[in-house]
């Protein structure tokens, strides 16, 4: 798959992975799906997906903890920090190869920079954005977790638009989470501009249809929707884009499936 600003003469052998996972809610009642039940199985997961950027939903302030220690040799960003104990963070863990050179932490709300949410949010939803240098790349990444109401993801998509447009344009932008909607859904036209013409700076979805399902409540069955995004813009392109379908040990790091794409650069530096 190469992207309309990347031509096959261009492509640099250099690569960068993420993953996106909606790690569940660590308080849920979930039985035997609980939290301490399945973050054993999640060192297996990133040896298996060693991965430089990985962004994560629904994170409480333990989870967070342990994938500080699981992932030694990455930093994060995104941590609301004074919380509620039940708070979920959207978090980016980086590699330490690469420095966090700006960061924002916004709530999707008419009022971004103070805890709040649109009325017609169920819950209060934020996004992580991270713009991260090694040697003389540049790369934006962000993490979302939108609510469940149209309108609401359509006004969180424009709100994320907006702050991303403050940032050098230059830089390609991977953007990824638990949209809570599937590629047909408006938020998603909103983000790609699909079928709209002459827009270069549009998003694109890594998959192409049919898109592969991504959440399924722990069963481990594949019917389900498409929810869990990797959209990306700028000067790279997407290989390797895979729904880690994978169990260990009989379970599964989460009722989504975890979704990883590698990108390779083009050799234009930023």
């Amino acid at each position: 798959m190469v992207t309309a600003n990347c031509n096959h003469s261009d492509i640099s052998t250099e690569k960068l992975s993420v993953l996106t996972l909606n790690l569940r809610f660590g308080l849920a009642d979930d039985g035997d799906n609980s939290w301490p039940h399945r973050k054993h199985i999640l060192p297996a997961l990133f040896r298996n997906y060693p991965t430089d950027i990985v962004g994560l939903q629904e994170a409480n302030d333990f989870q967070i903890a342990y994938m500080d220690h699981i992932l030694a040799d990455h930093e994060f960003i995104g941590k609301r920090s004074p919380a509620p104990r039940f708070w979920q963070n959207n978090i980016i863990f980086y590699k330490k190869t690469w420095k966090c050179v700006y960061h924002d932490h916004f709530f999707l709300s008419p009022t971004p920079d103070i805890p709040s949410r649109f009325r017609d949010s169920r819950w209060p939803r934020q996004c992580t954005i991270g713009m991260f240098a090694a040697d003389d790349r540049k790369i934006i990444c962000a993490t979302t977790h939108f609510d469940f109401t149209e309108t609401v993801q359509v006004n969180s998509a424009r709100l994320i638009l907006e702050r991303l447009a403050s940032l050098p344009p230059g830089v390609p932008v991977i953007l990824m989470g638990d949209f809570n909607a599937a590629p047909s859904s408006s938020c998603h036209l909103i983000f790609t501009g699909e079928g709209v013409k002459n827009q270069p700076s549009n998003f694109k979805n890594v998959f192409k249809k049919p898109y592969p399902a991504t959440y399924h409540g722990f069963t481990g069955r594949v019917g389900g929707q498409c929810i869990d995004w990797i959209l990306y813009r700028g000067r790279i392109m997407a290989e390797n884009c895979k729904v880690i379908l994978d169990s260990f040990n009989g379970r599964y790091p989460s009722d989504h499936f975890p979704v990883y794409t590698s990108f390779r650069w083009c050799d234009a530096k930023h």
